[in-house]
Formats: C-alpha cells, structure tokens, sequence
C-alpha cells in the first residue's frame, strides 16, 4: 500500500467513494478520509484491489499522507457540510495546496470561499460534476473553476478520470477564475431540467393524443436516438419506459406518483437569470411544472374544471402526429440550450470569467447527463464564431428551426384543443417568436410605468428619457 497519496478524497458516500476509485484505477495513489471511519474501512475492503488506497483515520492524518501541492477533493453536501470541512481542514494546509469542492454548491458560496483562502495563499477549486454515481467512477464531465495554477497542478489528473469525447478528448477544460465551474454546472442541470420536461411533454402527447402505449413509446424514442435527438436522456427514457413493474405487471410509469422532486440547482438556474436579466422561460417552466406536480391538493381540488379531453388519433394520423413531435421537441431543445449558453454567457461578462462556450459543449459531449449528439454542432458554431450572440443564430440551427416549425406550432394547437399541457414547448415557441418579432408589447408596458410611476421611456426617434405628464394636456417633457 502506498505512503503518500498523489490525491486525496474526503466524504465517501456513493460520489466520492467512486470518484476515488476513478482517480485510484487510473494509476494515481488516493488518499481517503470520511468523518465515519468504517466508510473509509469499506472502501479498502471492497475495493481495495484497484489501486493503490492510504485510508486515514482522522484530517492530519489525511492532510499528512498528500504529496505537495496537495490536492484535497472535497465530496460532502454543499452549504454548512463544505463550510465545515473547509474550517476544518484549511489550517493544516501550506500556500500553494488545493482544495477541491466536487459537490453541487451555489457559485455565490464558491466565490466566498475561493476570495477567503486566496488570502491564506490555498487554491479553492470550485468544481463541477456530471455524470451521477456511473460517471464519477467511469467518467464524468468535468468542470473546475480557480485559478490557473491551480489548474496546471490538477488539470492533468482530471484530464485521464474524466468521459472521453467521440475524439478522444477528454470532457474537462479549465472553465475559468473563481465560482465559474459552479456556475456553469448550475446552468447543465437548468438546461437538463428543462431538457427533461420537453421529453415528458412529448411522452404525453404520444400517450394521450396518439394513443400510443409507453411501450410503444419506448420504441420510437429508441427510433429518435438513432438520428439527430440521439442523447443520454432520450436513451434512458426508452428503458424506463420499457420496464414493467414486478409487482404488479403493469408499466413502470404508471405505478409512480406524478410527483416530481428537485435538489434546488433549476431554481438556482432560473434565481440567476433572473438576477442577470437573462430570459430563461424554458428551463422555468420546466422548475414550475416540478413545483406544480407536487400540489397534490390543489390539483385534486381542480381536476373537476371545464375542458376539453384528448382524443386519440387513429394509427395513421397517429405515425404522422409522431413525426411532428419529433419536430417540436427538437426544435425545442435547442431553444431551450441557447437559452443556458445565453445565461453562461452573461454570468461570463458580469463577471469577468471569459468562459470559451465552445469548449463548455465540447466538454459536454460526454459523461454528463445532458450529453447529446448536437452538442458537437453547438462547440462547432462557438469555434467557428465565438461572439455568437445566440445560437439561433448558426444558419445550421436557424435552418432546422425553420424547417420544424410549421409541425411545432401544429402540436401547439392540438395539444391546446385537447387539454394537453405543454408548458416546455409554449415557452420555447413564445421565445422563438420574441426574438424574432419587429416589435414587442414593451412600449405598451413603458407608457403604463411611465403613467403610474413617472418611470420614463426612450424614444425611437431621439436620444435621452422623456416623461409625458399625464394629466392636463398630456406633454411631454425630458426626464
């Protein structure tokens, strides 16, 4: 067993204990920690055969055992769990060590900590993970922030644990200063709730208006993730469609409440966006429709209202009604991610992290949850123009958009004609038609603020703020 770990791993619940096992059976010495010493002693036992483990039993022991710069990942929960494992390990580092937090933490919390230690002279790695408890062992999408020292340390040995691309390359880049790598992992779960809500939506539309099984369903998200919606999600959506229960033989959906629960990065997605005045309708709804399906009680009080039923459509009309749900969920899908590299891309320039977007979708071409075909086509239009200011704006993105959009606007409408709710879907096709609309009811909403609230407007004739006085003869006057 090895005297001095090149790595070490605090806090062995399922993400941790695998991430060590990645870092051990990738040829690197692991030095492994857990406030539980039987966690640790599990570990070794189960596992200890792939690599080279120094199990510690307490932080100077572990904190001991690293060979300098030390690299300490920390993989307990985010907020007071990481604060406390940073008090209580941060005095037993020297200036150029590293503590790396792996756990889903706000980029406000990361920012703290990363400005706390830099004056002590410790490198705080604020460090997204994707990929579950399969990703963190087999390899997972990597996304650190911190500073660039930090990075020429660390950076080689997430480079060999990390997915590897259909290329060869490996799924980490070096996102940025500070909360960069938790902020850009935050907007790969919004853009995953919302990516996840679209193929519900078009779940139901195959249930209720095609009439379709979910077995059936199953078959032709199998059929979709052969062309262009070919994703991690739609392949897992056919298997848990597929899957029939036990216990009682029917389909696996249909013996699960309709209750959706969430850990908080959608809202954290949807609560940042807001704060940089980012429009992200998308990924909210997709946040509100969770919160809707856990009112129980107010949807059991509702279920009596007026309204039309779905009627299913028969087989030919159904096969044809497919097609264009395809079409609407692809389209959007990509609303819904040009909506997420917006917001990386502001929270970017607020805060002055320079983050290179096409290598945020190279990066997510594998090992996270999101992993999709067309995120190559997403890395290659940033490369090719890394001012994009959308991606609606690639002519290979707009062109598809163009050609889905008379099918997306007609399941619209039935979905609308036979009560479906398809929250995902209206917002991604309202935020298509905003953008390219020739005028927006705002001038409507600024002469409402400017009457009530003296709030002022522009003019689209001349410069400066007016006011109109709108009492008396109603003139106007510079603000």
């Amino acid at each position: 067993m090895a005297t001095t770990a090149q790595i070490g791993v605090t806090g062995l619940a399922v993400m941790g204990r695998n991430l060590a096992r990645n870092f051990a059976r990738k040829g690197y010495s692991v030095a492994l920690h857990n406030r539980t010493a039987a966690r640790t002693r599990e570990l070794v036992a189960q596992y200890g055969e792939e690599g080279a483990f120094v199990p510690t039993g307490n932080p100077a022991e572990f904190v001991a055992a690293l060979e300098r710069p030390r690299r300490l990942v920390v993989m307990v929960k985010a907020g007071g769990p990481t604060d406390s494992v940073i008090r209580e390990f941060a005095p037993l580092l020297e200036p150029g060590d590293m503590i790396v937090d792996g756990g889903n933490a706000h980029f406000a919390d990361t920012r703290r900590r990363e400005r706390e230690l830099r004056g002590r002279g410790i490198h705080f790695v604020g460090t997204g993970i994707s990929g579950g408890e399969e990703g963190a062992l087999h390899g997972p999408s990597i996304m650190p922030g911190g500073s660039v020292e930090s990075y020429a340390a660390l950076g080689p040995m997430l480079e060999e644990v990390a997915a590897k691309a259909a290329d060869g390359s490996p799924c980490v880049t070096h996102i940025g200063p500070d909360g960069s790598g938790h902020f850009v992992k935050t907007v790969h779960n919004g853009i995953e709730y919302a990516d996840m809500q679209l193929i519900g939506e078009a779940y139901q539309l195959l249930r209720d208006v095609a009439g379709y099984s979910p077995a059936r369903i199953a078959d032709v998200f199998r059929e979709w993730n052969t062309g262009r919606l070919d994703s991690y999600l739609v392949q897992i959506t056919a298997d848990v469609l597929s899957h029939r229960d036990a216990a009682t033989g029917k389909p696996f959906v249909d013996v699960v409440e309709d209750r959706a629960e969430q850990k908080g990065t959608g809202r954290w997605t949807v609560q940042i966006a807001l704060d940089l005045g980012v429009p992200v309708s998308s990924i909210a709804e997709a946040v509100f429709a969770r919160s809707l399906s856990g009112h129980a009680d107010l949807r059991a009080a509702s279920r009596a209202l007026p309204g039309p039923g779905a009627r299913p459509l028969d087989e030919a009309g159904a096969a044809a009604f497919a097609r264009q749900v395809e079409q609407a969920l692809y389209a959007s899908k990509i609303v819904s991610y040009t909506q997420g590299f917006h917001e990386i891309a502001a929270g970017s320039a607020e805060y002055g992290w320079d983050v290179d977007l096409g290598a945020v979708a190279a990066i997510w071409r594998n090992g996270c949850i999101i992993r999709a075909a067309f995120l190559d086509r997403i890395r290659a239009a940033y490369d090719a123009r890394p001012g994009l200011p959308s991606l609606l704006g690639d002519e290979g993105f707009a062109g598809e958009i163009g050609a889905a959009q008379d099918d997306w606007r007609a399941v619209l409408v039935a979905a609308t004609r036979q009560g479906v709710p398809v929250p995902g879907f209206a917002a991604a096709l309202a935020h298509y038609d905003a953008l390219r609309a020739e005028r927006l009811p705002a001038a409507l909403t600024q002469g409402q603020r400017d009457y009530f609230g003296a709030h002022t407007y522009r003019r689209v004739d001349r410069s400066g703020s007016f006011h109109t006085v709108w009492g008396g003869d109603r003139s106007e006057v510079d603000a």
